[in-house]
């Protein structure tokens, strides 16, 4: 049914608790995951990786919010396409990040992949 105004129940705007929300707060983070973001769960686990290169799966899988077996099959992806490579340390994994390793997508593939891990590098590590 529609009302007097002859307005649509889709025209109307949704409830405040219902609309999607905007970026996170630091505090607000793994707490509730938004709809979409601008990076795909593989630079999630890139970023994860090159910020702690002995991490274990089960930690990176936290850290991005998937499962441990999705974080094991984009570590191979990774590992496929030479984003990284992975070294046994005793029953632990350790991985490098190549730097120097261009984008795929044909827009950004002048890019390597150094630049983003920049951005999003901590200044108080060396």
């Amino acid at each position: 049914m529609s009302s007097d105004t002859g307005a649509s129940d889709a025209d109307t705007p949704p409830p405040p608790s219902a609309v999607p929300p905007g970026p996170l707060a630091p505090e607000q983070r793994g707490s509730e995951r938004p709809a979409w973001t601008l990076l795909t769960n593989h630079g999630h686990v890139l970023l994860a990786v090159a910020e702690s290169q002995d991490a274990r799966v089960a930690d990176i899988a936290a850290r991005v919010g998937i499962t441990p077996r999705a974080t094991l099959a984009i570590l191979k992806d990774l590992e496929d396409a030479a984003y990284l490579t992975r070294r046994r340390v005793g029953r632990r994994s350790h991985y490098t990040v190549d730097a120097h390793q261009h984008f795929r997508h044909p827009a950004t593939a002048a890019h390597e992949v150094g630049e983003l891990l920049a951005i999003f590098a901590d200044p108080s590590r060396p």
